[in-house]
């Protein structure tokens, strides 16, 4: 099945594939009627653009996907997490609430506004954040019911130097971080992924962001349910801030596609 909105796709895998690479925040489109809400101006937005967006990352998945012996699904973000960030909690459970980046973001990267004081996100959340979320379930729900077992490995980056709006920014940063979650991890998807990428300079855990992506009905409940956040340090395969890929993006795409393929053994 290939599912697709305006704010996400799905690209199918292989029927026996549990995985599903989530690339929730590769994208800079902002619709026109959400652009109205934002306070910057175009050359800041673009600034802002260039150190908030996971730039490539569903170039490496993608190229991932294709070098895998059994496809894995991809489910892609189709918009900037400027619009909605799919991986927040929608409410007063976020911790990035305290910097003004929840669902809706009201600042920037640099703590500077985003939006208007008081601006009303719900609109946004219903449009975009909600939808995304229930395609997402029935994703992971579809690979239960096909396979008994999903896998969601998220792919994302990080900049090389801390943003003002990192709540734990002071900490170690990896050339690639694994974020991880006692219920979802299991210890052989964690080593696993670090097999895959020692080559890279080495691997760290939960460090400077931590946490995995499970939807909301299986978070905490559904062990079939595995998850690995895949956090790469930006100047490892790109020029920062949101410059072109380098070398980098081919042997990111080969290590993840033998972690699918080791996911699949």
């Amino acid at each position: 099945m290939n599912r697709s909105s305006e704010s996400f796709r799905l690209l199918p895998g292989a029927a026996a594939s549990p995985v599903i690479l989530h690339v929730p925040h590769s994208a800079r489109a902002i619709p026109e009627s959400v652009r109205s809400g934002i306070v910057l101006d175009d050359r800041a937005l673009e600034r802002e653009l260039d150190h908030i967006t996971d730039s490539h990352t569903a170039d490496i998945a993608a190229a991932a996907a294709a070098a895998c012996a059994v496809t894995p699904w991809q489910f892609v973000n189709r918009l900037s997490r400027l619009v909605v960030d799919p991986e927040r909690f929608p409410d007063e459970r976020e911790e990035m609430l305290a910097v003004g980046m929840g669902a809706v973001y009201t600042r920037t990267t640099h703590r500077e506004p985003l939006r208007p004081d008081g601006f009303d996100g719900r609109p946004l959340v219903e449009r975009y954040f909600h939808p995304y979320a229930e395609a997402m379930t029935r994703a992971v729900e579809d690979r239960l019911t096909a396979v008994g077992r999903a896998v969601v490995i998220d792919v994302h980056s990080y900049p090389a130097q801390a943003l003002p709006y990192e709540l734990h920014g002071d900490g170690p940063r990896p050339p690639i971080c694994l974020g991880t979650d006692p219920f979802h991890t299991p210890p052989a998807l964690r080593a696993a992924a670090e097999k895959a990428f020692a080559g890279f300079g080495g691997t760290g855990l939960d460090s400077p962001f931590a946490g995995t992506y499970v939807p909301l009905p299986h978070y905490g409940r559904d062990r079939r349910v595995g998850a690995l956040m895949v956090e790469i340090r930006r100047d490892v395969y790109m020029a920062e801030p949101g410059g072109p890929a380098g070398p980098g993006l081919d042997a990111l795409a080969g290590a993840l596609a033998e972690l699918v393929d080791a996911l699949h053994a």
